[in-house]
């Protein structure tokens, strides 16, 4: 919750073991409710906030195959065509993401 108000990508933690795949599929489980299959990787980004250790956020182009949205640890959820992304106020280690997925898509 450090980026209380910022909008941000889904996703959490790597366990121990576990692929990136296979985390992103639980995070997502676990705070939204849904079901996903992983279509594509896109280029990670390193970030460091002040005060606090750096961290490496590695993004993918899902697929929702089932479940019921539930936010479970989100105030609020947004799916939005592609040319409105850039009207929200993202936290700063997750813009250069969707500038990545948005150059892909060629927005």
């Amino acid at each position: 919750m450090r980026h209380a108000l910022k909008w941000e990508f889904p996703g959490g933690k790597l366990e121990p073991g576990e692929t990136l795949a296979a985390c992103l599929q639980r995070e997502i489980q676990e705070e939204l409710g849904l079901v996903i299959s992983i279509r594509e990787a896109l280029l990670p980004n390193r970030h460091t906030y002040p005060g606090a250790p750096e961290i490496c956020l590695c993004p993918f182009i899902c697929t929702v195959q089932a479940g019921l949205l539930a936010l479970k640890e989100h105030k609020q959820i947004a799916w939005l065509p592609l040319n409105e992304l850039k009207t929200l106020d993202w936290a700063e280690a997750d813009i250069p993401i969707l500038e990545d997925y948005l150059f892909l898509k060629q927005v």
